[in-house]
């Protein structure tokens, strides 16, 4: 199963670690797309513990992650970074289908979804 999404071992790291935090170790990292932000679509990325029907699910550094189906060609690509710098750490998302994305950087909107842009 190919990898939709690209998690780097920094990233990997921070996710497994606030797994163990939250004693989450047996839960799937669901990494999703929804409405809002101020290009239209903004990322979601959180732990679950039931697989959806439609959910496509792949393994990266012992991380069991989903994807809907219908995130699949919005997401596909994207690399997931965990970057630590003076000002604390925070993940960083690069997708290379987002062809607009605000300031904040949460939010983008793609050639074929313009998703729901809201005022920023």
């Amino acid at each position: 199963m190919e990898n939709i999404v690209v998690i780097t071992e920094a990233a990997a790291l921070q996710i497994k670690d606030m797994m163990k935090q939250n004693e989450e170790e047996s839960a799937f990292l669901r990494v999703a797309v929804k409405g809002g932000g101020c290009s239209g679509l903004s990322y979601g990325m959180g732990f679950v513990h039931e697989k959806e029907e439609n959910d496509v699910q792949f393994e990266q550094y012992g991380i069991n992650v989903l994807v809907a189906s219908d995130d699949k060609p919005i997401l596909n690509g994207t690399k997931i970074d965990y970057k630590q710098s003076m000002m604390g750490g925070g993940f960083t998302i690069d997708n290379p289908n987002a062809i607009a994305s605000c300031g904040c950087g949460s939010s983008f909107r793609t050639a074929a979804n313009a998703g729901t842009p809201e005022e920023c």
